[in-house]
């Protein structure tokens, strides 16, 4: 928590909360997708792996699985705290190379822990256009927001990205047991 808050007070847009999310959060982020259709997935911008956890139950054995996370000291974190999973310390810009590297032609989910509130227009649509380039056709795309950003400029611009951007777009009920209060944007590739 004391790192999550330091890294915060330092670099907030990059980091975007002020402690890491909740195992209630992270079920949400993984509870609705089926798994038995993921072959391959990607977590974005783990942090210090809040989700991970939930991630490596909820997959299949022979899923392959890494993490793109920009931050180096959270990186060095989930490389120490999960030793048998691939963490790249790379932007998520990068992911056509990243797979590209790896052999990976299309990615069937990414669960993402990215502070689109806390990005410009422009880096919002890179993001984006970054993941419709690799995310598979009936792929999972989930990532979450805290219940007082829908309301800022960029949160509501980020909700309009999503429903120009993926065919199937859908709410969680609100995680009140997180640091603030968050759901889970849960969107597919149906077409």
């Amino acid at each position: 928590m004391s790192r999550f808050l330091s890294s915060f007070v330092r670099h907030p847009i990059a980091t975007g909360a002020i402690a890491p999310s909740s195992r209630h959060l992270a079920r949400e982020m993984v509870g609705w997708i089926n798994w038995n259709e993921v072959t391959t997935c990607v977590e974005f911008g783990p942090g210090t792996g809040a989700f991970t956890p939930s991630i490596l139950k909820s997959m299949n054995e022979d899923t392959h699985f890494f993490a793109v996370e920009l931050n180096s000291q959270f990186a060095a974190t989930m490389k120490s705290k999960f030793p048998n999973v691939d963490i790249l310390c790379r932007s998520v810009a990068d992911i056509d190379a990243i797979c590209d590297e790896r052999g990976v032609s299309t990615i069937d989910c990414i669960v993402c822990g990215l502070p689109w509130a806390a990005f410009s227009s422009e880096l919002q649509q890179t993001l984006i256009n970054a993941i419709l380039s690799r995310i598979s056709k009936g792929g999972y795309f989930c990532t979450f927001a805290y219940l007082q950003g829908t309301l800022m400029p960029a949160g509501v611009r980020f909700r309009r990205l999503l429903h120009k951007s993926f065919t199937s777009v859908q709410r969680s009920s609100t995680v009140w047991r997180n640091l603030p209060p968050a759901f889970v944007y849960q969107c597919r590739v149906l077409d």
